[in-house]
């Protein structure tokens, strides 16, 4: 978890500081409906490489927003799933994809 004094002192610098590229917000999107493997997340998040995809599952993993649970088994299952705190930005990712719906809606009328 990041220490609170390292915390922007704006509200939305945090959360952009937190979710603040697509690839974060795309995993968060995919995790909503439950525990996902590496390789499902690798093939639902578009256009992501391994090395960036696991990068940003370790950065949200410390920053609390996903749990990592390694199996022991050959070869090694991986699983992740959102903690209580990833869960909270639901709200987040619903208030996106309305907004997002409504641009594409808007588009298409042109």
């Amino acid at each position: 978890m990041i220490n609170k004094a390292d915390l922007p002192a704006c509200p939305v610098e945090t959360t952009l500081m937190l979710i603040g590229d697509k690839w974060k917000v795309l995993i968060l999107r995919d995790l909503r409906s439950g525990t996902k493997r590496f390789g499902e997340l690798k093939k639902s998040v578009t256009g992501i490489s391994q090395k960036v995809l696991t990068a940003n599952l370790r950065n949200m993993e410390e920053n609390g927003l996903l749990t990592r649970e390694v199996f022991p088994e050959v070869p090694p299952r991986v699983e992740y799933t959102l903690t209580e705190l990833g869960h909270s930005m639901e709200p987040i990712l619903d208030a996106m994809d309305k907004w997002g719906t409504a641009y594409q809606c808007s588009c298409a009328k042109e």
